[in-house]
């Protein structure tokens, strides 16, 4: 069992007194500095020079340096930069301006986990995880005053108050209202990653692509074919996020249940788990961690190529048309 935190855990105070870093203004960035501000906290955003990001910040009404100087300035610095880049801002801007006694926070696992950035002794190192994209947290905090559940980890404590400090900001950005998991490093990034490749993108989207291409070559309208293998999915998963497997299967007809129980593992079988273990095996290793690192590294040709092949495959092209028509789904669309 995992240690379950919330807001009587947690002292904002801990972070009185002391200057916040967010390192990035993105996805999350931009929700943990905003939500950290509206609860008091002094923070500051460390950017590039250049950066988009450094109007919105400021017209937040934030305060905007490079991270080499946010990060001198700062008692808690989180980075909130894509992994990919992380090891090369954290060599070059944050570790020659890392003072002692520092708290150096982290979104995710991966550069920690797998050796791409290695802190000082001297520095706490610690982790905190909201389990939602930003504007989704952000939305949370300001529309309803409520948080998203978050993981902490902590992996090097060199003052013994980063658990302590993790609680704080987890406060700060609301997640102590709806739960803060202790977890490891090892753990959050492991499973994260097979998640996002098995089950949340990989898997589901593959999933969908191939049930679409189904009923395609077996003569049914493209259209038609979207509707039943894509469109219905976000039903059957609110079902399932409010009431599990078996409210889903109570709301549905029986036929539909029938059909779930007898003919579901015959689509996910036993080799769909042995390639599942197969996945973990290289997420575990690191050899993933290197391949996704070398790809970055090597100008990202594969990655480009195969996201616009994803971009403007057909069940892309059916769904922009059928999205049209529906606008009360405030459709979006990526070229």
């Amino acid at each position: 069992m995992v240690n379950i935190y919330t807001e009587k855990d947690a002292n904002l105070s801990r972070l009185d007194g002391k200057t916040v870093g967010i390192i990035g203004y993105g996805s999350q960035g931009h929700a943990h500095a905003l939500n950290l501000y509206d609860s008091g906290v002094n923070v500051m955003v460390g950017l590039y020079e250049g950066s988009p990001s450094r109007e919105n910040a400021r017209n937040a009404g934030l305060t905007v340096d490079s991270v080499a100087e946010v990060t001198k300035a700062s008692d808690v610095i989180m980075v909130a930069v894509p992994d990919h880049v992380q090891k090369d801002v954290y060599r070059d801007e944050i570790q020659p301006n890392l003072g002692p006694g520092a708290a150096l926070m982290f979104a995710h696992g991966f550069t920690i986990h797998y050796g791409f950035v290695a802190p000082p002794p001297s520095v706490d190192v610690l982790m905190i995880a909201p389990k939602a994209p930003g504007h989704r947290m952000r939305e949370h905090f300001v529309q309803e005053g409520i948080g998203v559940p978050c993981l902490l980890a902590v992996h090097q404590d060199a003052t013994g108050n980063a658990k302590e400090i993790g609680l704080a900001y987890a406060a700060g950005i609301g997640c102590a209202k709806a739960g803060v998991l202790e977890t490891t490093f090892k753990d959050e990034t492991e499973s994260d990653l097979f998640g996002e490749q098995s089950v949340l993108c990989g898997g589901v989207t593959s999933l969908i692509n191939m049930a679409f291409e189904t009923l395609v070559e077996r003569g049914y309208p493209p259209e038609i074919a979207y509707f039943e293998c894509l469109h219905e999915l976000k039903m059957i998963v609110d079902l399932i996020q409010q009431g599990g497997f078996n409210y889903m299967r109570y709301s549905v007809s029986d036929t539909a249940e029938y059909g779930d129980l007898t003919r579901g593992n015959r689509v996910i079988d036993e080799n769909v788990r042995s390639n599942m273990h197969r996945v973990l095996d290289d997420i575990q290793s690191g050899a993933f961690a290197k391949e996704w690192m070398s790809e970055c590294d090597e100008g990202r040709h594969n990655f480009l190529r195969l996201r616009q092949e994803a971009r403007t495959s057909r069940i892309h092209e059916v769904g922009r048309g059928l999205r049209e028509i529906m606008p009360w789904l405030n459709p979006r669309e990526i070229e």
